[in-house]
């Protein structure tokens, strides 16, 4: 909206400043990190007298996880809602990769906060149907997809990027399918990782701030013959997207600190993995995005082998899933299995970002 501000500019005054993306992304960054300042507080405490119990603690679960009852749940709705005004503030609004992602992140927002809302008024951590969530992530991912490789360059429509060699895969119709399970994945990867308080909402603002300056890069046709990579235009704008979800989960980290003063819930996890999921299909960066979130690649795996070997054999494979749960009951504190993770993401994310110039 403010990048309608350039109309005014003669080309040497302060309105010239809204032409450029990197100015705007950090404008975005800045208001969504003082919203989450500000507004952080009211929210948890409206949460909390609307919630009275919180979110219930898995009976089966870590022992210490006890002592975090009666913490509210939804605390993503500060990161979501943050990252919008932020994102229609300062995003040029008739770019469709901006509307393609925040419309994902909102429907994933409103299937999490379905959700969580059914696991705080039924008191029971199974919410609603796995069937149903799955279903509407799925639907929510096709039209995604679908409506990203109708924006693509003609050539670019169905192709898969690899990284590492300057060359793409063409997957022909098989690239629909594949572009959904990948924000299906990522959605439902964040989520399964947000289980200790700060665990999930780091990694996902690295892998954001990643994808963001893949973006970016993608977006300008002199850095993508620099790098040789393929050109996807308009793209570069999903770096104000990524840069204030980076702004909006730093403001709500401030609460989710351990000990947590709210958590995030299935609205900010299933959302922000939804997110990260649809900026890698827009950008063509989709097996990227796997490097980048490995961490939460690692933390499904973890629940898939951990399901199959335990119905094949009746034994399992981890003291229990996903991942970080297995080095709570192995004994490491919280901190250092969040602080551990948070290494390795920002590992995975120097890799990814390798993968730009490495080919």
């Amino acid at each position: 909206m403010l990048s309608l501000l350039v109309q005014f500019s003669d080309g040497g005054d302060v309105f010239n400043l809204f032409r450029y993306i990197t100015f705007r992304a950090g404008g975005a960054f800045f208001t969504a990190l003082i919203f989450g300042f500000i507004f952080g507080r009211p929210l948890i405490n409206f949460l909390r007298i609307k919630q009275k119990k919180g979110q219930p603690i898995r009976s089966d679960g870590p022992t210490t996880h006890f002592s975090k009852a009666g913490t509210p749940t939804m605390g993503g709705l500060l990161i979501l809602t943050s990252l919008m005004v932020s994102t229609l503030l300062w995003a040029q609004l008739s770019n469709p990769y901006v509307w393609i992602v925040i419309l994902v992140t909102l429907a994933f927002g409103l299937i999490g906060f379905a959700d969580d809302y059914a696991k705080v008024t039924k008191q029971t951590t199974a919410g609603v149907s796995g069937r149903v969530r799955m279903g509407l992530g799925l639907l929510t991912g096709l039209l995604a997809t679908i409506a990203a490789a109708g924006f693509h360059p003609a050539p670019l429509t169905d192709q898969l990027a690899l990284p590492f060699v300057s060359m793409m895969l063409d997957l022909g119709l098989f690239f629909i399918p594949f572009g959904m399970l990948v924000i299906v994945g990522s959605a439902n990867a964040v989520n399964l990782t947000d289980g200790l308080d700060g665990l999930a909402v780091m990694p996902v603002m690295i892998a954001s701030a990643t994808l963001g300056a893949i973006a970016y890069a993608v977006g300008r046709v002199d850095f993508t013959e620099y790098l040789g990579i393929h050109y996807v235009p308009g793209t570069g704008e999903l770096l104000i997207f990524a840069a204030a979800l980076v702004g909006g989960g730093l403001g709500f980290l401030w609460y989710n600190a351990p000990p947590a003063a709210v958590f995030m819930g299935d609205t900010g996890s299933l959302a922000l993995g939804g997110a990260l999921g649809a900026i890698a299909v827009c950008i063509k960066h989709e097996i990227v995005l796997a490097i980048v979130g490995g961490l939460f690649v690692v933390e499904a795996l973890s629940v898939i082998i951990q399901v199959l070997y335990f119905k094949r054999t009746g034994r399992r494979v981890f003291l229990m899933a996903p991942i970080h749960h297995h080095f709570e009951k192995k004994g490491w504190a919280e901190p250092q299995i969040v602080i551990r993770f948070w290494i390795i993401s920002l590992i995975l994310a120097l890799i990814g970002l390798a993968t730009l110039k490495v080919r």
